[in-house]
């Protein structure tokens, strides 16, 4: 929080944020994510008159899910055609999503990590209902971008880079570096890059670099890297629909709050971060490989029964100018 009434803003052109993590305890089928969204700085109380909580009691989250199981959107319930989730009693589904901008700056468990821009063709807080959500079969024609352009190591060829005993070592505390690249190297510059280093046992670690056959090498996210991800996979390229790196440019200029969360998935059972995806697709097929883990692996009911006492820790959050935040 900036003060007690309103979240702290990021603006992150030609910066750098870090922070100390430990996922050593977060096994297949668990993500503990540090990620940022273009929620209104009071929350919405301003917008909307019938919100009188505002930030402080922590309203108007979005992200570029559009999720639909937030109970309270724009000083309403989200109450309308509410329909339980088949699969999570605590969950459900309302008419109305709540979708903006996300920079998903870290999302992983000890097996797998990606760090992903998802990016929407509104700016700020929007309520979607309808078509602009993008659900079911019409995912890529709702206003954000749901898959996004993920730099996730494993999938992008390099299997022995992060991973307990490997690279990175997921068994013990490092430091994660993300850096907000502009084509004039100054607050105000075009979006152009995201670059990812680690720092562990007092040694600079440089991000892979990708290898997957038919695709330049690269290391961190551009458009350029996106649209050849896109290609190489097979996979629509939504990100670039939406406007690309220079869509987030814009979210990093409007300012976006800080969330982090432990979560397990009721939809996809975490197969999209940390094991072969989509499971009917052979494993050998480029892009689907993601992760370690069976295919079998992180079903809710399995996860909380079998690993309660699972946990990330963040620690140690900066941000500030670039190579001004970690010891190199």
């Amino acid at each position: 929080m900036a003060n007690e009434s309103a979240y702290q803003m990021f603006h992150l052109k030609n910066q750098e944020f870090t922070f100390d993590v430990d996922v050593s305890n977060l096994p297949c089928g668990l993500n503990g994510a540090l990620y940022f969204v273009q929620m209104q700085p009071d929350g919405g109380m301003s917008a909307h008159p019938t919100n009188k909580a505002g930030a402080k009691y922590g309203t108007g989250y979005c992200d570029a899910q559009c999720p639909h199981d937030m109970k309270w959107i724009n000083g309403e319930a989200n109450m309308l055609n509410w329909t339980p989730s088949p699969n999570d009693p605590n969950s459900g589904s309302g008419k109305y999503g709540t979708c903006c901008n996300e920079m998903d700056i870290w999302e992983a468990n000890f097996n797998a990590a990606a760090y992903t821009p998802h990016v929407c063709s509104v700016q700020g807080q929007y309520r979607c209902s309808g078509d602009d959500c993008g659900d079911g079969d019409n995912r890529y024609g709702g206003v954000c971008d749901k898959d996004g352009c993920d730099f996730n190591s494993y999938r992008m060829g390099v299997k022995n880079f992060l991973g307990k005993g490997l690279t990175v070592d997921t068994s013990s505390k490092f430091t994660v570096v993300t850096q907000f690249i502009t084509a004039d190297n100054t607050s105000t510059g075009a979006l152009k890059e995201i670059r990812r280093l680690y720092v562990q046992n007092g040694k600079v670690i440089q991000n892979s670099k990708t290898s997957v056959q038919g695709m330049q090498t690269y290391d961190s996210v551009s458009d350029q890297f996106c649209n050849a991800q896109k290609t190489a996979f097979g996979d629509k390229n939504d990100f670039e629909a939406k406007g690309g790196l220079a869509s987030m440019g814009k979210a990093l200029d409007y300012g976006m709050v800080l969330v982090m969360s432990l979560w397990d998935d009721h939809t996809a059972d975490m197969l999209w971060l940390d094991s072969d995806y989509p499971p009917t697709k052979s494993a050998s097929t480029p892009g689907v490989s993601r992760g370690p883990c069976a295919t079998t692996s992180g079903k809710p009911t399995d996860v909380e029964s079998q690993y309660p006492n699972s946990s990330v820790t963040f620690s140690n959050i900066k941000w500030g100018d670039l190579g001004s935040t970690y010891a190199h």
